[in-house]
């Protein structure tokens, strides 16, 4: 079996107060994209939800280990400059689920 590069994934749900996710999507990238690249690497992906709980913005990114996850977010939380983001989004976030999913090998011939 292959050794997983990613084992560990942050996988991020943002509930985004209604009219409200094109101006957190300005801040997001124009404030957090440029610290969460610095700090955190590449991510997954980012998406947003048509269908189900609408009003969400999700991403997700994958670490290398739990201890990786925990260097790379304590980086990004002490940046000076995410302090700017955060206030520049206040009030658009209405709340905010985070989980730590691990990946599990699976037989895909079946």
């Amino acid at each position: 079996m292959n050794e997983q590069k990613y084992p560990v994934v942050d996988l991020r749900f943002y509930h985004i107060a209604p009219r409200g996710m094109n101006e957190f999507l300005k801040h997001f990238n124009e404030l957090a994209m440029p610290l969460l690249m610095k700090h955190l690497g590449q991510p997954v992906g980012f998406y947003t939800t048509t269908i189900g709980t609408l009003n969400q913005f999700v991403h997700i990114w994958e670490y290398e280990s739990l201890a990786d996850y925990e260097r790379r977010s304590t980086a990004r939380d002490s940046d000076p400059e995410f302090s700017t983001y955060l206030q520049a989004t206040k009030g658009l976030v209405v709340s905010q689920h985070n989980q730590i999913i691990k990946k599990v090998a699976m037989n895909t011939k079946i």
